[in-house]
């Protein structure tokens, strides 16, 4: 498999897209006045503690307070909240969720700070391996190379822990003991602000996304890194000199008369990454509906009628739509809970193997998922952690005319309750004239269709009913004007 990353930078913002073989697979955005805090350490205050949720509101100096359950504490889930937080109580918090529409940003105190191959946890005493990393043998190697470099720095009875991240397959004992050696830097220099600073206040930034991108998704596959950017280019040159040096060849510095995103056809994918509709090859598609509480998607046959039978067809839509669901989920950012209507299978094998398809490709996020199987309707019931927001958030924003629903009343609808209201005004205030002021659409339906019910309406009350369009009237905005 052959990668590439794509950065195209703007004063305003930062986009990072990683596309496997010719294809975009995930687009990561940053702008500039609206950058991620995920991965960002406070030292905060306690201002509400809630003992009915077994949480707490934390003050970190944002618009809205941020949440923390007693589970992110780190000490016995069970004992009441209450008794480990007060109101006013200073807590050291790391961002794990972005803020999202209403709600703020989720926290826990468990810190864990990331390098190139290592992320450090000064409060959890383990050495953990990837779980991408599946060979047995490496991940005791890995190990062991951890616990012979702490012990080398003296920092064995420190009381830390670390993780060794999936970029850490392979590499050597110099690669390990620098990583190490620059967090316990790092650490060092938090601990001192952390005591010196009065809460709210943040401790420490992630990096930006344009260096966070080498750090995190620069795997032994990526053939090049390519900036449209020379001041960033420098920028993450210098970076990976001083802290990812075995990549820095694979840099360079994108000039082409195209734009990069346009050179690799991630602009167009990044609109029909907004359209519900997903066209698969076979001619069917994918249905995806995303609301506040979850995201259904659903698989339909479309024009595929297959060559055999209609199991076979209803088989081959269910493994090609597995695929495209595993991209879809990555490249939209989907998270949250996700359920998937598959086509109903009869075969139990068929069912097996749509379901094995789908995990393999969700081996590939770097997102954590989770199957819970197929439900008694058929539905196969996912989640995918939520840290920022999905694709279409960030994008987009609700319809003004439809205020998000997705549709609008029809004109005939918007007639009739034109019809019930004159009725009320008359009633009310029996004016000598009314004046219909609405959308062009439901106009013409008043002059034609309903152009009857008008004018027995017009008998009724006695009185005469003018019309006028307003052109910046959507189709179900009305006014009444008493004359």
């Amino acid at each position: 498999m052959d990668a590439e990353i794509l950065m195209n930078v703007t004063p305003t913002e930062t986009r990072v897209a990683v596309v496997e073989n010719g294809v975009l697979q995930e687009i990561f955005i940053e702008r500039t006045n609206h950058v991620g805090i995920v991965g960002n350490i406070y030292k905060g205050k306690v201002v509400r503690v809630l003992p009915g949720m077994q949480a707490a509101f934390v003050e970190i100096g944002l618009d809205r307070t941020a949440f923390i359950h007693v589970g992110e504490l780190g000490g016995d889930a069970s004992t009441p909240i209450n008794q480990i937080l007060h109101e006013g109580q200073s807590i050291v918090v790391q961002v794990t969720k972005d803020p999202i529409s209403t709600k703020g940003a989720r926290l826990t105190s468990e810190l864990s700070i990331p390098s190139r191959y290592l992320v450090y946890m000064p409060k959890t005493d383990h050495i953990g391996v990837s779980q991408r990393i599946e060979d047995e043998s490496e991940r005791e190697r890995l190990k062991a190379l951890v616990n012979k470099c702490l012990q080398d720095e003296g920092f064995a009875d420190q009381g830390a822990g670390y993780i060794l991240r999936t970029a850490a397959e392979g590499v050597g004992e110099e690669e390990i003991l620098a990583d190490i050696r620059y967090l316990q830097r790092l650490w060092r220099k938090l601990e001192e602000r952390i005591k010196e600073c009065s809460a709210p206040v943040i401790i420490y930034s992630e990096l930006p996304l344009s260096l966070r991108s080498l750090r995190d998704y620069v795997r032994p596959e990526v053939s090049k890194v390519l900036v449209d950017s020379r001041e960033t280019f420098q920028r993450i040159e210098q970076f990976a000199q001083q802290y990812i040096p075995e990549i820095e060849s694979l840099i360079e510095y994108y000039q082409g008369p195209r734009p990069v995103f346009e050179l690799y056809s991630v602009e167009d994918e990044i609109q029909r990454a907004l359209e519900q509709k997903v066209p698969l090859k076979s001619g069917g598609y994918l249905v995806i509906d995303q609301t506040e509480a979850m995201t259904t998607i659903d698989v339909n046959t479309g024009g595929f009628v297959g060559r055999k039978n209609l199991e076979e067809t209803i088989f081959k839509t269910n493994l090609e739509a597995a695929t495209a669901i595993g991209r879809q989920l990555r490249l939209r950012n989907l998270g949250g809970i996700v359920i998937l209507d598959f086509i109903d299978m009869t075969d139990t094998e068929h069912q097996r193997q749509v379901l094995r398809m789908l995990e393999k490709v969700l081996e590939k996020d770097h997102t954590k998922t989770k199957i819970s199987g197929v439900s008694g309707l058929g539905l196969v019931e996912m989640t995918r952690k939520r840290t920022r927001e999905s694709l279409e958030q960030m994008l987009m924003e609700s319809c003004p005319h439809c205020d998000g629903r997705g549709s609008v009343k029809t004109a005939e609808t918007i007639c009739y309750e034109i019809f019930r209201e004159l009725l009320r005004e008359e009633r009310a205030y029996g004016a000598g004239t009314y004046l219909i002021l609405a959308s062009q659409a439901v106009v013409d339906r008043l002059l034609d269709e309903d152009g009857n019910a008008l004018a027995d309406l017009e008998a009724f009350i006695g009185k005469a009913i003018k019309l006028q369009v307003e052109d910046q009237y959507v189709q179900d905005q009305y006014d009444i004007i008493l004359q």
